[in-house]
């Protein structure tokens, strides 16, 4: 597929999302890649990489390999994701702590939006579609109410949660960040990457190593997830289409619970910088909120997050067409 500067400047822009979702407990970067059009894509994209690359590399040379296995499209997100975790963490951290109303109602339109979205693609409403739906619904809701595990201490136990996490993370409805708060593995991803940062700022090459390892050992088991999933995602597909986007919209049903706006905190968490955080929350309506419930404002926000996935969604028609 050849593409301009400007597609391949609109994917980097779609990486940006999904990594401002995938830092977000609770909000799914697949989701962000499935409404933005390029979901289908990436999941073959990464199923036909595979160490063939470096015969072809060897035979035809890099540039053809590179482009072969569409690495340009694959590099191009990876790279929007990785500014958008780095820059615009600490904006949606801010917002998460001074206005999550307001936040967790704007995802909520959206994933509002992106489960009729996705559901009108099911073309055949059998009964087994139906059960699909409602047992994804169930699971994802289930994994929203979940309580933590202890936090991991071993390679082992990261090696784990990196396999677990970028599984979720690249399946919408369903928040790899969020998975890792269940594993009692969040703070220690957040502890990770703030002892690689340190360690670069100050040039403390001990640090540097020691998270530099734990990173390996987290993309070990984040590549393989990657790789396992993304294959049997690509088989579903293109054999079982209807059902796999049955289950898709049933996860992202489920997920609702947890994007939520009005929460009773049931339990907190020290974070990064000392500072105590919800951890267990319960969904509650706006008239139980400690505090000003901002209703008009969280629906004027769910309304902007809805009618934006309609843009979207009009607009993806009319490039189609």
């Amino acid at each position: 597929m050849r593409r301009s500067l400007k597609d391949y400047l609109l994917i980097s822009l779609k990486g940006l999302a999904m990594g401002a979702a995938d830092v977000v407990p609770g909000v799914s970067g697949g989701t962000i890649a499935f409404i933005s059009g390029i979901y289908e894509e990436l999941i073959e994209t990464i199923n036909k990489l595979d160490l063939g690359f470096f015969s072809k590399w060897k035979k035809d040379g890099f540039l053809s390999s590179w482009k072969a296995y569409n690495l340009p499209f694959l590099s191009t997100l990876f790279l929007g994701i990785a500014i958008s975790i780095l820059s615009l963490a600490k904006a949606i951290k801010w917002l998460l702590h001074n206005e999550p109303l307001l936040l967790w109602a704007f995802f909520f339109g959206l994933v509002l939006a992106s489960i009729f979205y996705i559901g009108k693609q099911i073309t055949v409403w059998r009964p087994k579609v139906f059960i699909g739906v409602i047992v994804a619904a169930v699971l994802s809701y289930f994994i929203t109410i979940a309580e933590p595990l202890a936090s991991p201490d071993s390679n082992w136990y990261l090696l784990f949660c990196g396999f677990i996490a970028i599984i979720a993370m690249i399946l919408p409805g369903v928040s790899g960040a969020f998975i890792l708060l269940i594993l009692g593995a969040y703070q220690t991803f957040i502890d990770i990457l703030n002892q690689l940062r340190e360690g670069l700022v100050n040039m403390n090459f001990e640090l540097l190593s020691q998270a530099f390892l734990k990173i390996c050992i987290i993309g070990i088991g984040a590549i393989t997830g990657l790789k396992l999933f993304s294959k049997a995602l690509n088989w579903m597909f293109k054999n079982h289409k209807n059902m796999t986007l049955a289950i898709l919209t049933g996860f992202m049903i489920g997920s609702l619970n947890k994007l939520w706006p009005w929460k009773e905190v049931m339990s907190w968490r020290t974070n990064s910088e000392g500072l105590q955080v919800p951890f267990i929350e319960k969904s509650i309506l706006p008239n139980h909120f400690d505090g000003d419930p901002k209703i008009i404002w969280v629906l004027l926000f769910i309304t902007v997050g809805f009618l934006l996935i309609l843009l979207l969604e009009r607009l993806a028609i009319k490039k189609a067409n």
